[in-house]
């Protein structure tokens, strides 16, 4: 979901996600819940269902599953949150995991405490 903010007159300059060549390219997701169009503010286990729930129905929108993800790219504002972020991010597959990378941040769009970045391969 594209990030909103009251003083911007138009959509952020960027797509949810990109098919290219067998791969699905999806942006950043912050814990946005696209029913209210806000950020989830009630902890951070909670902002983390809904990044990967966001992740989810973007790759939905593809006939994909979290089977079909090979990279993650993980920001966290705080490296504490590492084990209960994996616990959760550990729900969502069924068997194996993509390759992945976490790195802390200053800062996140919205003051998030998580964004998640990734690419599926498509099912050609």
């Amino acid at each position: 979901m594209a990030l909103s903010n009251s003083n911007q007159s138009s959509p952020p300059p960027y797509s949810d996600c990109v098919s290219v060549n067998n791969f699905l390219f999806i942006s950043g997701q912050v814990g946005i819940n696209r029913d209210t169009g806000l950020l989830v503010d009630t902890g951070f286990e909670d902002e983390a269902i809904q990044v990967m729930k966001n992740i989810e129905s973007l790759l939905n929108t593809e006939n994909l599953k979290f089977s079909d993800l090979v990279h993650v790219t993980i920001y966290l504002k705080n490296m504490k949150n590492y084990q209960p972020l994996n616990k959760i991010y550990a729900t969502f597959f069924l068997d194996k995991f993509p390759a992945r990378v976490c790195i802390a941040v200053a800062d996140l769009p919205l003051h998030a405490n998580l964004e998640i970045a990734a690419t599926a391969a498509t099912r050609s």
